[in-house]
């Protein structure tokens, strides 16, 4: 089950000189990665179809059961693991290996509170027999424990080693990659909103009709997005809410005070989007590729007199690197997109650059 691991991971348990204690290790390792793979695998779009407004019942508790059995049993076997290889109250003499060991215990009884929470929360009536309030609590639950075991394997890894979150956590690249679709994608939505209603601002009482027709592509256009799989269940009730209450009001009647007064809310909820950026996976990310920017875009300069082609290289390599951070604010992202159509002429790079550079160092990272 080697394959389990990351590299770096791996490479850390192979080279620890004590192999009994690297072999326990290693297995609540490979336990803990197929506990976050399982985690992930969650899809629940197909639940959605319902109306939003329909009767409280247990048929979608019975839909999703085997799921919650699944979150339950992919933490027990971890748990299972946790308490062979490293039982409480045995503790090593050794400073390195207690250090370990307590991280593992302390995330052990972490689970096991989150497991009988869960327990309890899925015997609550008011939970069971709402739909949007079951799927809430089961992706908040999952997402709890993913993180929680993520953070005993980056822990552990750190007391063997130097060494970066993104190497170590099994699963890292696949949340982050995820989390970065969802920070572009509800960017764009807001984006197109606040557009939406500005436009809505200035039509004609004939054109609202139009534009609520316009709104309503966008919102399913942004449905059919892979950030729309990942959105927490009680944000996506908001939108789905929304777009069901416009196509209530489409008619050749609909006043633009009407439309107005059902965007402007909804317009305020997308802004809310912007919290994503503080999630702590994203911060340490966008710091990693705003020093690596930094770097391309210091060689811009160095080079620029010299060999404007290798300038022009480098800066293409800062471009190509900072749309990871699409996203993190709104100067930056209009000077992102701003590129994407126009890339600079070499005549422009020097002015470019530094303009790039003072938006790196204007964003809040901390």
């Amino acid at each position: 089950m080697e394959h389990l691991l990351p590299p770096r991971l791996a490479t850390l348990l192979a080279v620890e000189s004590d192999t009994a204690f690297a072999g326990r290790l290693r297995r609540v390792h490979e336990a803990a990665a197929r506990a976050i793979e399982r985690l992930g695998d969650l899809d629940l779009v197909r639940y959605e179809d319902a109306p939003l407004d329909d009767t409280a019942d247990l048929s979608l508790y019975e839909e999703v059961a085997p799921a919650l059995l699944a979150t339950v049993n992919d933490v027990n076997a971890l748990l299972s693991e946790i308490r062979q290889q490293f039982p409480e109250g045995d503790m090593s003499d050794n400073r390195q290996q207690a250090d370990v060991e307590a991280v593992i215990h302390v995330t052990a009884r972490d689970l096991t509170e989150g497991v009988a929470q869960l327990g309890a929360l899925m015997r609550d009536p008011t939970i069971v027999s709402d739909r949007w309030n079951l799927m809430s609590e089961l992706q908040s639950f999952r997402f709890r424990f993913r993180e929680q075991i993520g953070n005993m394997v980056y822990e552990t890894a750190s007391a063997l080693g130097d060494v970066r979150r993104a190497d170590v956590e099994p699963g890292y690249q696949e949340a982050l990659a995820s989390i970065l679709v969802l920070r572009s994608m509800t960017v764009d939505l807001r984006r197109l909103m606040r557009a939406r209603l500005h436009r809505l601002s200035e039509a004609e009482p004939e054109d609202v009709e139009w534009n609520a027709s316009q709104l309503e592509k966008e919102l399913d256009s942004f449905g059919r997005t892979p950030a729309w799989k990942t959105l927490r269940a009680q944000d996506k009730k908001q939108v789905l809410e929304f777009r069901q209450n416009l196509k209530v009001m489409q008619g050749p009647t609909l006043q633009k005070a009407e439309l107005s007064l059902l965007l402007e809310p909804f317009v305020e909820f997308c802004d809310n989007f912007e919290t994503i950026n503080q999630r702590e996976m994203l911060l340490l990310h966008d710091r990693e590729i705003s020093a690596a920017c930094g770097v391309a875009l210091e060689r811009v300069q160095s080079e620029l007199e010299f060999d404007p082609e290798g300038a022009l290289r480098a800066f293409n390599e800062a471009l190509n690197q900072g749309q990871a951070l699409y996203g993190r604010s709104q100067d930056l992202d209009s000077f992102l997109r701003k590129l994407r159509k126009t890339p600079p002429e070499l005549s422009d790079l020097g002015p470019v650059t530094e303009h790039f550079r003072m938006l790196l160092a204007n964003l809040t990272l901390y």
